[in-house]
């Protein structure tokens, strides 16, 4: 009877550890897809709301700028309606070697319908009017390999095509600072100064991204 005993613990201890196994297997793969600060970012083709792809190596030489969006969320209308705080900041470097690209990766069935045309009058909207392009990742592929958790949530990736920043647009969550660090900026000017960045990674906060699945 005791070995009897022995033997279903046996079974079931191992039966556990291979579950278990599968689970961390499965959960290491998805971690291993996350960008990795001071290493290249990864590599993605997106089109934006007009159609046109764009990919990250297309803009190798260039310093990048990826803010991850969601016309829903009330964070990414005070940044981008309220205090066009992003529209400022892009404008700090317009003309430089620096490009903008906004990501959304929302998924489509989000608040009872998410479309490419509703991104597309948003970004266009008279009280809006993005001044870059905005990329749709509605199945969230791109979203996960950066580990992108919030809109927005910035990344900075440098000339040579490695992430240098990874957070928040700022150190104002509640926006009631009138004097307050914007950490883009900062990272854009060492990018572009080739000099490293002293900040290179902040909480960030905002909306969740509401990912597919």
């Amino acid at each position: 009877m005791k070995k009897a005993t022995t033997l279903c613990l046996s079974i079931f201890a191992v039966a556990a550890f291979a579950t278990f196994a599968r689970a961390e297997d499965k959960h290491h793969d998805h971690d291993h897809a996350h960008a990795e600060l001071g290493k290249a970012a990864p590599e993605f083709a997106l089109k934006d709301t007009d159609g046109k792809e764009h990919k990250l190596s297309d803009y190798k030489g260039k310093v990048v700028v990826l803010e991850w969006t969601c016309c829903k969320c009330p964070v990414v209308v005070r940044h981008q309606k309220k205090e066009k705080t992003m529209q400022h900041t892009f404008e700090n470097f317009k003309g430089k070697d620096v490009v903008w690209l906004a990501i959304d990766s929302t998924k489509p069935e989000h608040a009872g319908g998410y479309t490419d045309d509703m991104i597309k009058d948003w970004k266009n909207s008279d009280d809006v009017k993005l001044p870059y392009a905005v990329l749709r990742d509605a199945d969230g592929k791109v979203g996960h390999a950066y580990g992108a958790k919030t809109t927005p949530h910035m990344y900075v990736i440098d000339k040579e095509g490695k992430l240098v920043y990874s957070g928040a647009i700022d150190d104002n969550p509640h926006g009631d600072k009138k004097e307050a660090t914007n950490y883009v900026v900062k990272a854009v000017e060492a990018s572009l100064a080739g000099s490293e960045v002293e900040v290179a990674s902040t909480k960030p906060y905002g909306c969740g991204v509401k990912y597919a699945g």
